[in-house]
């Protein structure tokens, strides 16, 4: 079993509080993996919020394809940066040759476009980019967005934090909401695009279970949307059908809890938006999600929230403090980095609700 977990922060924090938050609850993950979303940066991304940063891992060969490709394109980079890596022997991770982190200026004709047709053109771009460096293994382009940078590795959780460096905190690479987990998606073939978390347009996602109708899913969602691709895991269904409700449908986020988990016939009969949510259950059943699972998700305004399968059959947990709230897989995570907080006001959300933290970190539970 998956374990997932998510900090969201007034103040930039370090992404060492997130191994921090995974390493507690390591029986639960099988060394195979460690990836990271950081959204809302701080330290050197800090006053190019509003560029977007290409999160790379590639071969020398890949990343000139891929410089080549943005240059051609208009783009021109402002910001480069390459982490410090500790290749020390022993360590149990699968390196690439390159990781490279670099923010761009829009191409000159873009730069008075509207904010959606710069949207579509960085989708587009990531899009291009994943393509030419796929064919021949050359990389892996995980994100292409504003004040976002994404992480993946296979190995060692541990390990990969050594290899990074990222286990001391320094101000250089912070966020302040980070979402992480500790294993590779090991119900398929082992490759970096199915490490969670999943991310596309500002969304972001990751999940602890199984989805069941992934094969439904996967076949509706091809139709959908040019950038519901790849399909390397189960779990990447639950990221597509959060962007298409959210953003292609421009329905309020409890409108998600709707589409996934449907309430009974019976129950929905007795609500007043019954004809709405009949609407969605014809019009959408096979966005519905099966199996056990707890999904963790940031919206692109950098609210974050959880939400459970019909049957609670994953745990999942929200503790906080004046300045963190933490979503976690098990309670020890967040024991680990909050071990000081009113342990009698942590949230085990229930099967039929949403619980969201916004960017005051008020928290809100939303009933279904």
């Amino acid at each position: 079993m998956c374990r997932i977990g998510a900090i969201k922060s007034v103040d930039y924090l370090h992404p060492s509080q997130a191994l921090l938050l995974m390493q507690s609850q390591q029986k639960g993950h099988d060394n195979s993996g460690f990836a990271m979303v950081m959204h809302d940066l701080g330290g050197i991304f800090k006053n190019y919020k509003n560029l977007p940063t290409l999160s790379l891992a590639c071969t020398d060969e890949g990343l000139k394809r891929a410089e080549d490709i943005l240059h051609e394109a208009g783009f021109s980079r402002v910001l480069q940066w390459v982490p410090e890596t500790n290749n020390e022997p022993g360590l149990d991770i699968i390196a690439m040759p390159n990781y490279v982190f670099e923010t761009f200026n829009y191409p000159r004709h873009y730069r008075k476009a509207s904010q959606k047709e710069k949207e579509e053109l960085l989708l587009d771009m990531r899009l291009k980019l994943r393509f030419a460096l796929e064919e021949d293994d050359q990389g892996f382009v995980y994100s292409f967005w504003p004040d976002v940078v994404t992480l993946k590795e296979i190995g060692n959780p541990k390990d990969i934090g050594t290899y990074f460096n990222l286990w001391e905190p320094d101000d250089q690479f912070t966020a302040k909401v980070i979402t992480a987990q500790c294993r590779q998606n090991t119900n398929y073939d082992i490759v970096r695009y199915a490490a969670h978390p999943f991310f596309l347009q500002g969304y972001t996602a990751l999940a602890n279970g199984e989805n069941t109708f992934y094969q439904k899913n996967k076949e509706f969602q091809r139709s959908l949307h040019r950038g519901y691709t790849g399909f390397e895991s189960d779990s990447q269904c639950f990221l597509y059908t959060l962007h298409y409700v959210h953003r292609e449908l421009g329905w309020p986020l409890p409108y998600f809890k709707h589409v996934v988990t449907p309430l009974p016939f019976e129950e929905a009969t007795r609500r007043e938006d019954r004809d709405q949510l009949f609407a969605i259950r014809q019009s959408l059943a096979h966005l519905e999600i099966n199996g056990p699972n707890t999904i963790i998700g940031v919206l692109p305004d950098n609210i974050l929230f959880t939400c459970c399968d019909a049957k609670k059959l994953r745990p999942v947990v929200v503790g906080r403090s004046e300045d963190k709230v933490i979503i976690s897989s098990e309670v020890c995570g967040i024991n680990e980095v909050l071990p000081d907080r009113n342990w009698e006001t942590d949230i085990y959300p229930h099967e039929r609700e949403i619980v969201v933290i916004d960017n005051e970190l008020e928290v809100q539970r939303w009933k279904q």
